[in-house]
């Protein structure tokens, strides 16, 4: 039995401010084991990223096909990957930050998962945690099952998804659905590859994920700031983050009528799902306690909000002021 052939695949080194590690990031993307295309871009950092880039491709004549972009002006993450995915050539578009560090074999292991699954649309995998100087903190870790579904995501309860950091994606999740909206791609791209077709996770790790304090998961979840203030600034950055996930489910479930009636359907309850979280953090800030009630009965009846609408049931009995006090 031959086996099948590996997709055509584009590195997107993506970088926003990372000086002092996109060295590190493009080495890495350099020293893939396969050949692919490379496409280094930086969105408009400001900083010597883009120089730093220039001066280490200057002259490269390895096997990769290699160019190096930046944006006119910032975009954000979402439409820096809107933009990428229509100047990539390859079937399937593997991310790479600027400040993590791909292993050798990332590009071709992630590739051959999609060739002997044609119905995967995100392929992520496990990654080593690293500190800002590379030094490993914690190994294979931020993985999911080997394939989740929409059914899994409804239940899980956290409302988290495969890491955007470890994504490899059909570049058709981005083609051939609405440009992406919003903030952070993670959980937009996972709940579109499970209603497109199949979400898979390799318990290997595959990456060196960076962690420090520029991180954008860490800015949107960031919990530094102590007090009723910090507080507030983080619920609204979240529940915005989730309003925006909801909106790209519905406007992708109106743009592919073609797509299984089942799996519409249940993007929409992921959809109301995220509208209902988001609406029970607004309400946390800015309603009445008596007009929580609703809210927490709701996502108390929710599978994948029972325990978050728990704990915020307690609450219910403490003043505002008193909320995120350590």
């Amino acid at each position: 039995m031959s086996t099948p052939q590996a997709p055509s695949a584009t590195l997107l080194v993506i970088a926003y401010r990372m000086a002092g590690t996109i060295a590190d990031a493009l080495r890495s993307a350099l020293a893939q084991t396969t050949p692919c295309e490379i496409i280094v871009s930086d969105d408009a950092s400001g900083d010597d990223t883009l120089a730093i880039a220039a001066a280490l491709l200057a002259g490269y004549a390895g096997p990769h096909r290699v160019r190096l972009r930046a944006n006119a002006r910032n975009l954000g993450l979402c439409e820096h990957l809107n933009v990428l995915a229509r100047e990539a050539s390859g079937d399937i578009l593997v991310f790479l930050a600027g400040d993590d560090i791909a292993y050798p074999e990332r590009v071709e292991q992630l590739a051959a998962v999609f060739a002997a699954n044609p119905q995967a649309q995100v392929v992520g995998s496990a990654v080593d945690d690293i500190d800002a100087g590379g030094a490993l903190l914690a190994a294979n870790v931020r993985g999911l099952p080997a394939r989740v579904d929409q059914r899994w995501f409804l239940r899980r309860g956290k409302l988290a998804t495969v890491l955007g950091a470890s994504m490899a994606v059909r570049r058709d999740l981005l083609t051939a659905f609405p440009p992406l909206a919003g903030t952070v791609e993670d959980n937009m791209l996972s709940l579109r590859a499970v209603l497109a077709g199949d979400c898979l996770c390799l318990p290997q790790a595959l990456l060196g994920y960076r962690r420090h304090a520029h991180n954008l998961g860490s800015w949107v979840f960031d919990r530094s700031e102590a007090g009723y203030a910090g507080f507030e600034r983080r619920y609204r950055r979240v529940l915005a983050m989730y309003r925006d996930i909801a909106a790209d489910q519905e406007r992708c479930v109106a743009a592919r009528p073609d797509l299984p009636a089942e799996r519409r359907a249940l993007a929409l309850e992921l959809a109301a799902m995220y509208r209902l979280e988001a609406d029970m953090r607004e309400a946390i800030l800015d309603r009445p306690r008596r007009a929580w009630l609703p809210l927490l009965w709701h996502g108390l009846r929710h599978p994948g909000l029972r325990r978050k609408s728990a704990e915020r049931a307690f609450k219910l009995l403490l003043p505002r002021r008193w909320l995120g006090r350590r």
